[in-house]
């Protein structure tokens, strides 16, 4: 038997074009660079960054019975490619994938810290009505949205940040049908929906699913509860969207190439697989294609990747990874 209430919203990945570049930029930011596996033979190599000091909410988990980890892919020979550009899915073609999150103690102290090292913003926290969040570009231009998890008006002459308070609180993807795909994420995934916030005027909603407990509703802005967790995956459902015929988002796996997958860790991977075989899921890679048998790709309702792996907190995975 497997047990949803044990799954893990574990990584989400993003292909780079220089890893050095990017590696310095989320450390930057307070991550932590907690493994890397190289394949040479395959021409590419994995970077895992997590916030792991002694504060952070994993502690000192395996990698793989942790949320909130960022997997950077880098395909050997990109950094010298003057024609690579990740495609960062906020702009046809390729729109999809939206942003990761980070929450921070004191968001102006946090922002002018990444303004001052030299990073761009797509919104800074002055910007536009929203005044309570910001988006930061990574090398690559994915955003990164920074939120806070203290009140905005108490924190504006607060000069300093603590990088130990830093969580890796969401990834977002957009979703041509809000329905499908949270019937998908609660009742295949095993996921929660802990969280809607509804923006009529703009035409757009926010689905915030997540494992474990429910956060609560207390909110320093009134706009993030849940703000000092990790593990929300928010679905971006645009009002209509649902009405169009075919594929409306790019899962960004296909040409323009740069978000992967997002991953799962469940406490035992076969009988994991086997739950999903018969909630009818369409497969990328079953456990048994291919010559990595320790790894599963599901699709998710829009095309996007869900890689499936063993947390080895419950038991050892059937091969290596």
């Amino acid at each position: 038997m497997t047990d949803p209430s044990k799954y893990k919203f574990n990584h989400s990945m993003l292909r780079v074009k220089d890893p050095k570049a990017s590696v310095k930029f989320y450390e930057h930011l307070g991550m932590s660079l907690i493994d890397k596996k190289e394949f040479p033979d395959n021409k590419f190599d994995l970077y895992f960054l997590a916030y792991a000091g002694s504060n952070s909410a994993s502690g000192k988990n395996h990698w793989s019975d942790r949320e909130g980890i960022i997997e950077l892919t880098h395909n050997y020979g990109t950094e010298n490619d003057p024609d690579f550009k990740p495609a960062n899915g906020n702009k046809e073609p390729g729109k999809g994938f939206g942003h990761v999150c980070v929450s921070v103690d004191n968001i102006q102290a946090a922002c002018k810290r990444l303004s001052d090292a030299g990073y761009k913003f797509q919104k800074r926290l002055e910007d536009g009505r929203m005044r309570h969040i910001a988006f930061a570009l990574d090398p690559d231009e994915y955003w990164v949205e920074i939120i806070a998890q203290n009140p905005v008006d108490k924190t504006e002459d607060v000069k300093e940040t603590d990088l130990g308070t830093y969580r890796m609180n969401h990834t977002m993807i957009r979703v041509k049908d809000k329905d499908v795909s949270i019937k998908f994420y609660e009742d295949t995934m095993g996921m929660q929906l802990m969280r809607t916030n509804e923006n009529k005027d703009a035409g757009f909603t926010l689905y915030f699913l997540a494992y474990g407990q429910h956060p609560g509703e207390a909110s320093s802005n009134g706009v993030n509860p849940g703000a000092f967790r990790e593990g929300f995956l928010e679905l971006t459902w645009n009002h209509g969207t649902e009405k169009e015929s075919g594929k409306v988002y790019h899962d960004g796996n296909s040409e323009p190439q740069g978000f992967g997958h997002i991953c799962v860790s469940v406490d035992d991977l076969d009988e994991a697989c086997k739950r999903f075989d018969e909630k009818g899921v369409s497969w990328k890679k079953k456990l048994t294609d291919g010559r990595m048998k320790n790894v599963a790709f599901i699709l998710d309702p829009d095309g996007y990747w869900i890689e499936v792996i063993q947390n080895e907190k419950y038991k050892a995975p059937p091969g290596k990874y």
